[in-house]
């Protein structure tokens, strides 16, 4: 099989990597000082656990020229880029499927109208982490595989090859019939996380030291799990809808440990001060949903303000 990765970020170079060391004919589409960066040193990994480091040479692409023929391209990009990156892969039609891992909480008819719906498959992310300059320090574990699935939900031969290969790569792949419910499940607290963290001056630690912030984080998300209920989204997996029932301070506990954690600072705090753009898309789509379903969302909209100060204040810094 061969792959196509868009997208040389932390989790499209992890998997691009570890694709390659298992002899998988793979691409990966890099730009700019990346591209300069990878071309120099290849895929420079680190474990974050064990400070282990491997490096890949991957066989890298700047463009996707209208010919290109790929069995599958994996695409691993922010979810404000999305559109950009669809125009240059409607310019492919040589390329039957693409995978779309990542945040999403509007579902992919934008990608289906912009490919075709037939090649268009879902799902979320394997990994995490951070760049490091040249040197991606990566999250994963296997007992969080990659999920993924048709949009129609039906189990196609090329869903079971694009499963295999993860898997054949030691790299554990599900597959599911509603991955975007697994997406917009995950992706529906993220807003509230964000506005937290920005109120906490990006650090993840002193939320966790917030009571107001931590109130903020639960509240956030379980109206934004209603909202997604009442625009007919399943939550899935079936145990967040526990999130729902357990006792507010319970899950206070349980956030003020986390937060306080390596894990926490790797796993979710870097991500979101790379991705204050992402997270804002993520907002905005959420506020959509909130607003045609006419579900307040006090907690959300406090929310939104601090990503808003945020990339705004990052924005002001970057003139």
């Amino acid at each position: 099989m061969t792959v196509l990765v868009v997208g040389a970020g932390v989790i499209g170079s992890f998997n691009a990597a570890r694709l390659a060391d298992a002899g998988v004919d793979v691409r990966l589409l890099a730009r700019g000082q990346r591209l300069a960066a990878l071309r120099e040193h290849g895929v420079i990994l680190q474990d974050w656990r064990t400070g282990r480091r491997s490096v890949t040479p991957v066989d890298l692409v700047e463009t996707i020229e209208p010919a290109a023929r790929y069995d599958v391209a994996v695409v691993i990009v922010r979810r404000n880029q999305v559109a950009s990156v669809l125009a240059v892969l409607a310019e492919a039609p040589r390329i039957p499927s693409y995978v779309f891992l990542g945040n999403n909480l509007a579902g992919s008819a934008d990608m289906a109208a912009a490919l075709g719906g037939d090649r268009v498959l879902t799902g979320m992310v394997n990994a995490g982490g951070e760049r490091d300059g040249v040197v991606v320090r990566y999250l994963w574990t296997r007992r969080l595989p990659l999920l993924f699935g048709e949009r129609d939900g039906v189990t196609r031969p090329r869903t079971r090859a694009i499963a295999e290969m993860f898997c054949d790569a030691g790299l554990p792949a599900r597959m599911v019939t509603d991955p975007e419910a697994y997406q917009k499940t995950h992706a529906a607290g993220l807003p509230a996380f964000a506005g937290a963290l920005y109120s906490a001056d990006g650090d993840i630690r002193r939320l966790a030291r917030r009571p107001d912030l931590l109130h903020l984080v639960v509240t956030g998300y379980r109206e934004a799990l209603r909202a997604l209920q009442a625009d007919g989204t399943a939550i899935k997996p079936v145990l967040t809808r526990a999130a729902m029932r357990i006792p507010e301070g319970v899950i206070n506990a349980g956030l003020r440990w986390f937060f306080d954690t390596e894990l926490a600072v790797v796993g979710g705090q870097a991500h979101a001060l790379a991705a204050a753009d992402e997270m804002r898309e993520l907002a905005n789509e959420l506020r959509a949903i909130f607003r045609r379903n006419g579900i307040r969302s006090p907690a959300n909209d406090r929310a939104y303000a601090a990503i808003d100060a945020w990339v705004e204040h990052q924005a002001a810094g970057d003139r």
